[in-house]
C-alpha cells in the first residue's frame, strides 16, 4: 500500500500523504475493483477521472455505504483537493449510492438523565484538515492539530480567535499532542515519524527523529508526572519513551505482530496502558524496563468471520481512565463500552446505546464516570456512563457527523472535543445535579 501511494502522490492535487494513508484504511477491506468492472451509469467517467489520481479505484468503491456516508466521504475528498466540479457532485453521489449501496448509519440514541451538558462548536479556519486531539493548557488556550493540512492550531475561547502554524516538514500528518511543564506543545506525526516540540513563546518548532527506521506511525503521546514522554507507534508496532531533557528515545516492539498500538493512558502509579487496535488486546508496559504485557479482550475471537488468520473481531482505538485506575475502552468494531480492572484482570462490557454500528471512539474519565463519542451514529453522540448506577445518558453532537477521535478534561471538570469529519472543535460544559 505504501508503494502505491508513493508512486501516485506526485499526481494528486494538494492531498497530504497522511490523507491517502487514512483513505486506504477507511476504504481498503474488500477485493479490488478494476476500471473495466465499474458498473455502468452516469458518474462512472468522473469516478475514473478523479479517484484514480490519488489512489486505486478500489479504495473509492470497495466499501458499501448509505447515501449520507458517501456525501460525507466526498465532502472530505473535496476538502483534500479532489478536482470534482460543482455540478458533478450530485451525479457522483447518485452513482456511488446506486452502485455501492450500504446500510444507513444507526440513529443516534438520545437518553435523558440527571446531568446537564451543553455542547458548543466552532468551525476551524481550514476546511478538510481533519482537526484532532484538543489540548487545554494553563493559559486557557486550546491547541489542536490538522492531520491533513500539516498545521498546528490554537484557539482562544475568550476572543474566539484562531491562529495556525505550518509544520516544517511537509506532509507530516500531525496526530496527537501533549504539553510539558514548561508550556511546550509536543506532537506526534503519523506520516513523517518524528516527535515535534512547539515553543509558544518563540513559535519555534523542533523535530526529534525516531532512532529506528522501523519506528513508524507515531500516534499518541502522554507525559507522566515526572516529565517523561511516552507514546505509541501504530504501524511500527512499538511503544516509545523519550527523555525530553536529553532527547534520548527508547523503543520496544509489541509481542503481537501487527497489533497497531493506539490510544494511551497512564495510571496514578505512572504505569502506561494502551490499546492494540489490530490484535484485540489491551496492554501495559513497565515504564522502566519497557516490557509489555497483553490482556486479550472479550471481543477477541480469533479467525471468527475473518479472512486473515489470527485476526480479531475486537477493534479498540482510544481508551480512558477513571479515578479508580480502571481502564475503559470503546470497541469500535462491536459497538460496546468496556471496563478492565488491572487489579483483578477482569473485563466487563455494556452495549453502547446506539447499537453494534455506533463505533465508540474518543473518551475521557471525569472522576469515576466515563464519557465517550459514538462516531458511527447519526447524529453522532456524546455519551456519559456512570458505573455506580450502570446507566447511560447521551447528547447529540451539534455538527452531526464526523468522528470525535479524542477528548480532554479541563481542570474545572468540563470537556473539549475535536470533530475531525466536521472541521470543528467544541466545548462540553457539564453541570452536575445538586446533591
Amino acid at each position: 500500500m505504501e508503494m502505491i501511494f508513493s508512486r501516485r502522490l506526485r499526481y494528486c492535487p494538494r492531498v497530504p500523504k497522511a490523507a491517502l494513508l487514512s483513505a486506504a484504511i477507511l476504504f481498503g477491506s474488500l477485493p479490488a475493483l478494476s476500471q473495466d468492472r465499474l458498473p455502468e451509469g452516469n458518474g462512472k467517467a468522473t469516478i475514473q477521472r478523479v479517484c484514480g489520481l490519488c489512489h486505486g479505484l478500489n479504495q473509492a468503491t470497495n466499501r458499501k455505504m448509505a447515501r449520507e456516508d458517501w456525501e460525507w466521504t466526498l465532502d472530505r475528498m473535496l476538502g483534500y483537493g479532489a478536482p470534482v466540479k460543482k455540478d458533478e457532485v450530485p451525479v457522483v453521489i447518485d452513482y456511488l449510492t446506486a452502485s455501492f449501496p450500504g446500510p444507513p448509519r444507526p440513529k443516534g440514541v438520545i437518553i435523558p438523565g440527571p446531568v446537564q451538558a451543553t455542547i458548543k462548536e466552532w468551525k476551524i479556519p481550514t476546511k478538510g484538515w481533519r482537526a484532532r486531539d484538543p489540548l487545554i493548557v494553563p493559559t486557557g488556550y486550546v491547541y489542536y492539530l490538522g492531520q491533513f493540512s500539516n498545521k498546528l492550531g490554537r484557539f482562544n475561547p475568550e476572543t474566539e480567535e484562531f491562529k495556525e502554524w505550518i509544520l516544517k516538514t511537509p506532509k507530516s500528518g500531525p496526530h496527537g499532542e501533549a504539553a510539558d511543564k514548561d508550556g511546550n506543545i509536543w506532537f506526534t506525526t503519523n506520516a513523517a515519524n518524528y516527535l515535534g516540540k512547539f515553543n509558544p513563546k518563540t513559535e519555534e518548532i523542533t523535530e526529534y527523529r525516531m532512532p529506528d527506521p522501523k519506528a513508524t506511525g507515531v500516534h499518541t503521546p502522554l507525559f507522566d508526572k515526572n516529565g517523561t514522554l511516552f507514546f505509541t507507534l501504530e504501524t511500527g508496532n512499538m511503544v516509545g519513551r523519550m527523555n525530553t531533557k536529553t532527547g534520548v528515545i527508547d523503543l520496544k516492539t509489541v509481542p503481537t505482530p501487527k497489533a497497531r498500538p493506539y490510544g494511551l493512558v497512564i495510571n496514578s502509579k505512572g504505569v502506561p496502558y494502551f490499546a492494540e487496535a489490530g490484535s484485540g488486546n489491551l496492554a501495559t508496559f513497565d515504564p522502566v524496563t519497557m516490557e509489555v504485557k497483553e490482556f486479550p479482550m472479550p471481543g477477541k475471537v480469533a479467525d471468527a468471520g475473518c479472512e486473515v488468520p489470527g485476526c480479531t473481531n475486537a477493534g479498540v482505538r482510544r481508551i480512558g481512565i477513571t479515578a479508580d485506575d480502571a481502564i475503559w475502552y470503546g470497541d469500535y468494531n462491536r459497538g460496546v463500552l468496556g471496563r478492565f480492572d488491572p487489579k483483578t484482570g477482569q473485563f466487563k462490557e455494556w452495549p453502547s446505546p446506539s447499537g453494534p454500528l455506533s463505533a465508540p471512539y474518543g473518551m475521557a474519565g471525569i472522576g469515576n464516570v466515563i464519557w465517550y463519542n459514538e462516531s458511527g451514529s447519526n447524529p453522532n453522540t456524546i455519551v456519559r456512563f456512570d458505573p455506580a448506577t450502570e446507566k447511560f445518558q447521551s447528547w447529540a453532537v451539534p455538527s452531526g457527523g464526523g468522528a470525535v477521535r479524542n477528548m480532554m478534561v479541563t481542570p474545572d471538570g468540563n470537556l473539549w472535543i475535536a470533530n475531525s469529519g466536521a472541521d470543528t472543535i467544541g466545548r462540553i460544559e457539564i453541570k452536575q445535579p445538586a446533591k
